[in-house]
């Protein structure tokens, strides 16, 4: 059902209450098969702050679905794995780290009851399959917690270029482990047509998400909604785990589009080493809040040249005694080629 800016009260009254129009939105694409480069960049300059989770990037790469492996397909055409049926398999890689560090960064032995000074540099492997309305994607997160994951060197090389001062406490940071996580998330997508010109929707990507591993544990739920021209393009923006990641690959319909999102989101964590302190020998810990919850904004563009999102999050607290929330912004772009 087409709705004009001419349409009545009734059909506007009827938009309301309609199922879903997932097949009255465009699906040919003018772009050739493709895949899809990701940089992702997270920082909490953005909120005017530095503190707790200061800094994290990621790079990530998809190729083309016509170039997924054999062995890809066999496993994602298995609904128990968060798979959807029939979908389209593809495979991802991923490099990346995080960076957290205690409220006051000018003291060389924060209080024992700050977050602890953290590092986590890691490599990933996807596998997703997705169809029109549904993505499923098992990711395995291999890496290194504590100095060997480099986060005072990336932290105070970067602010000696950008002359801002040094954090001093990086001696007292969580000790050296090897780290594995195993993440299995589903997202669900679905968009109305409005009574707005211009192929302008609403939509909503409900997501559940579970984690395994040593450095974290967790299972969560959300939602984001959005509204613009292009949410048949992609899952959501791209962003760094645990929020809901969205998706690195999009498939855009028109030359230009765009929309606009927020987003809420609950996790349940049961393990956190960057707060929990090591595994298997003693290191600086706090005592970690279970229920953490994240609210977004945001925007994403699509050009002929590639998709560009801005994402800001206000984060409950993670551990106790915590005096403030942490903010901090989220800056990505993707190229198809």
């Amino acid at each position: 059902m087409a709705i004009t800016p001419s349409g009545s009260a009734a059909l506007a009254a009827a938009f309301v209450f309609a199922a879903p129009a997932h097949a009255q939105l465009p699906r040919s694409s003018p772009f050739e098969d493709a895949g899809t480069f990701a940089f992702i960049f997270e920082n909490d300059t953005f909120s005017g702050n530095d503190r707790y989770y200061t800094n994290g990037f990621l790079f990530a790469w998809q190729p083309a679905p016509s170039a997924t492996p054999e062995w890809v397909r066999a496993v994602t055409r298995n609904p128990l794995l968060f798979f959807p049926a029939d979908g389209t398999p593809r495979v991802g890689f991923g490099f990346g780290q995080k960076i957290f560090t205690p409220e006051d960064t000018d003291l060389r032995n924060p209080p024992l009851t700050d977050r602890p000074y953290a590092g986590w540099l890691y490599g990933s492997l996807s596998l997703m399959s997705y169809t029109e309305h549904a993505l499923g994607s098992l990711e395995l997160q291999l890496g290194w917690v504590g100095p060997g994951a480099l986060g005072e060197q990336v932290q105070n090389n970067t602010h000696d270029l950008l002359n801002i001062d040094r954090a001093l406490g990086w001696k007292t940071q969580i000790g050296d482990e090897p780290g594995v996580n195993l993440i299995a998330t589903r997202q669900w997508r679905y968009n109305w047509l409005s009574p707005l010109p211009e192929g302008v929707s609403f939509g909503i990507v409900p997501s559940v998400s579970a984690s395994l591993g040593n450095v974290n544990t967790y299972a969560s739920a959300g939602a984001l909604f959005r509204f613009g021209t292009a949410l048949e393009s992609d899952f959501g923006p791209p962003r760094v785990r645990p929020v809901s990641a969205g998706s690195v690959f999009y498939d855009p319909t028109r030359p230009w589009s765009w929309y606009v999102f927020a987003g809420l989101e609950g996790r349940a964590v049961f393990r956190d080493i960057t707060l929990d302190g090591n595994s298997w020998r003693d290191s600086r810990s706090v005592d970690r809040q279970t229920l953490v919850g994240d609210a977004s904004l945001g925007f994403a563009v699509f050009t002929p040249f590639g998709r560009i999102t801005a994402t800001y999050t206000v984060r409950t607290e993670e551990f106790e005694k915590q005096p403030q929330l942490a903010q901090f912004g989220s800056l990505s772009i993707a190229f198809r080629f």
